[in-house]
């Protein structure tokens, strides 16, 4: 599904205009960026939680010729962990639907 397809269903099932859903998803992106920036949880019951992690810099070596070595430096990796209700829930649908 695409933004727009995705912004138009929402529209629909909430009788809001479609500017105004696209409006509430851009500040709700932008108030989870922040929180997962600041290293903060993020935990939405029934659908799961969004951390934020540290990965350390690492050495890569290149299994072709084994000289080229090359340094990768740390970053934040965003998780999410689906909520066991959700998970359950996603059992339950016919694949084929």
């Amino acid at each position: 599904m695409k933004e727009k397809d995705f912004t138009t269903e929402l529209a629909c099932r909430l009788n809001w205009d479609r500017q105004e859903v696209d409006t509430m998803l851009t500040l709700l992106g932008n108030v989870m960026g922040e929180k997962l920036g600041n290293m903060d949880i993020i935990q939405i019951q029934g659908w799961g939680q969004f951390d934020t992690r540290e990965q350390v810099e690492r050495l890569l070596v290149s299994s072709g010729n084994g000289k080229q070595n090359i340094l990768i430096p740390p970053k934040r990796v965003t998780r999410y962990k689906p909520a066991s209700v959700l998970k359950m829930y996603l059992k339950t649908l016919d694949p084929h639907e």
